[in-house]
Order: C-alpha cells, then structure tokens, then sequence
C-alpha cells in the first residue's frame, strides 16, 4: 500500500466519534439518520465524518429506496490495518539488510586497508573491489570536478596504481570523465557490493 493511503487510513482513524461509526456499522448498516440518533449527534456532523471514512475507503454507500445505507467495508478496513504491520517489517528487514551489507564492507576494508588508510593491494574478486572503490570514491566530493592531474594525487594516497582505481572508478560508474575533467557520479548510480554476486 502507498504510504499515503497508509496515512490517510490512520487519519481516518484517528477521531473517536468515526470509531464509533465504524464499530456500529460493524453489526450492520445504518442510515445517516439512524447513526446520529445512536451517536446523538446532528446529521451534518455525521455527513462531514462519513465523508472522511469514505474518502478513506473504509465504507460504501448502497441505496434503498429513498434511503441511503452506509455498509463497512470489513475486508478493507483489515486489509488496511495490516499493512502497517507489513510496512514495519519490510523496514526493518531492510535495515537488517543494510546492516549486514555495511558489516561486510567494513570486513573487506579491514582485510585491505592498512591502519594508516592505504591499500595492502586492489583486490581480484569483483565484490570486494567494488566495496574499495566505493570507499576510495567518498574522498571525493559530489559536484566538485577534478582535472586528473589531482584525481591522481588523490587515488595515490590509498594504492601507488592510481592508473587502475581511475579506470575502475569509470568503469564501474562511481564517476564520469568528460574532457580530461573528472566527476563524481550521483550515489543511486553507484553499485554495491550486494549487487555484483562474486
């Protein structure tokens, strides 16, 4: 579910006097003037609520004669109230995910970073150089742009093949080279370790 439609069902049902509606609608359903007898309360106010809970998709309207009756509508509604429930999880196997991911990464540049920062040597499995060279990309700032005379100077601080890292910065889309000038590639198009397999 959008998380609006999402936000705008807890709004819905965020008013006791609606509440109210909705659990006598769950026994069965009621006519405007019928609710505001039960709830007494006057039919303009039932009307302003009745809109919201509809607007909500939480009730429909079904016409009998002269009569309009209002019905729960009982699979939308649970529907609904599970989907908080769904969202909270998706979220938070998402930040497992992302934890892990982030272990991992840092598991690779203890493995190849020496204590003062720079590269043992650039490793031969696409994973794991892909986590480096994410790393080595966030020494450089994004919308700065680099002639490569300082790319360079900037890549040797972490490996003396400054060569290679440039190239593999390219190749791998963290950033883009047009005439001699270097730069920085917005991060959603950088790839991550989790998305190159081995």
């Amino acid at each position: 579910m959008q998380l609006n439609r999402l936000i705008d069902f807890h709004k819905a049902l965020a008013d006791p006097t609606r509440l109210r509606i909705l659990i006598l609608l769950s026994h069965s359903p009621l006519h405007g003037q019928a609710i505001a007898g039960k709830l007494g309360l006057k039919p303009p106010t039932i009307t302003h609520h009745m809109t919201k809970l509809r607007e909500a998709g939480l009730v429909t309207e079904r016409r009998e004669r002269n009569t309009i009756y209002f019905h729960l509508k009982r699979q939308e509604l649970e529907q609904k109230s599970l989907s908080l429930h769904s969202l909270l999880k998706e979220e938070d196997a998402n930040m497992k995910h992302t934890n892990v991911n982030q272990n991992y990464n840092d598991s690779i540049l203890r493995n190849f970073l020496t204590p003062e920062g720079r590269l043992r040597s650039i490793p031969a499995q696409r994973k794991k150089r892909i986590a480096i060279l994410q790393h080595v990309a966030t020494a450089f700032t994004h919308g700065q742009k680099y002639p490569e005379k300082e790319i360079n100077q900037m890549i040797q601080r972490f490996h003396d093949d400054f060569a290679t890292l440039r190239r593999e910065l390219i190749m791998h889309q963290f950033m883009y080279r047009d005439k001699g000038v270097y730069e920085l590639n917005p991060v959603e198009m950088w790839p991550t370790p989790e998305e190159t397999g081995s």
